[in-house]
């Protein structure tokens, strides 16, 4: 079996990324985001990337370090309202924005990880996601065409995995990942734990390793937190 531990993710991500590839990145605002290797591919540089993933972090965090240095050409999002340098640069024609649907996002990425290239859905229908898309009538109602999204590179974020790539979310980080795993022909995963083969509990497990070409342990982190809300002290 190949070693699918990397020391650091500037190695774990060493020949795969190129100019202008497809990347499905996991998360959910900064829940379960691969910080590390988002850290790397903003040090490598490379340019003119399409990113699906729910959103685009928020100034300067997550993905959103990855739009201050001008290294997306593309956005598949669902919901980008909390990062303004994404508003800024959609707004000015410098970034190319395609919003879809969440339940739909989700959907494309598991489909394009089973194999299906594309599937019909009454999400959109009579409003501007529907715009060029086939539209098809089944049992008197009308649903649109979504294709399935697979990716040059998968880039998410576990709690904890074995040594074979068998991988454990943990509680709401599971998200966008598991989906987004499927949905690339490589999928790079960093961990906040690595334990030996055979030490998981089979039914545990949330992503089979078969998916999981490349490992990094990227812990410690510091939670990050977008809206920290605290209720005000009553009076003594």
């Amino acid at each position: 079996m190949p070693k699918k531990l990397y020391p650091d993710a500037r190695m774990a991500l060493d020949g795969i990324l190129f100019e202008g590839m497809h990347i499905c990145a996991g998360g959910f605002g900064l829940c379960g985001i691969p910080e590390r290797l988002i850290d790397a591919i903003r040090e490598n540089g490379v340019k003119d990337l399409t990113i699906a993933s729910n959103n685009a972090g928020i100034d300067g965090e997550g993905l959103g370090k990855l739009l201050r240095t001008k290294q997306v050409k593309k956005m598949i999002s669902s919901y980008v309202g909390e990062n303004k340098e994404f508003e800024r640069q959609y707004l000015a024609g410098e970034l190319e924005v395609e919003f879809c649907p969440q339940g739909t996002l989700a959907e494309r990425c598991r489909a394009g990880g089973a194999g299906i290239p594309g599937f019909y859905t009454r999400t959109g229908v009579g409003t501007a996601v529907a715009e060029g898309k086939e539209v098809k009538n089944f049992d008197g109602q009308d649903y649109i065409l979504e294709r399935g999204i697979f990716a040059d590179l998968a880039i998410i974020k576990g709690w904890k995995a074995d040594e074979s790539g068998n991988l454990i979310f943990r509680k709401t980080a599971r998200n966008f990942n598991q989906p987004m795993a499927t949905a690339a022909k490589i999928c790079v995963a960093e961990v906040e734990e690595i334990v030996p083969t055979g030490s998981l509990d089979p039914d545990a497990i949330h992503l089979p390793g078969i998916y999981v070409k490349r490992m990094i342990v990227g812990a410690p982190y510091d939670k990050k937190i977008e809206f920290r809300t605290v209720r005000q002290r009553e009076a003594a």
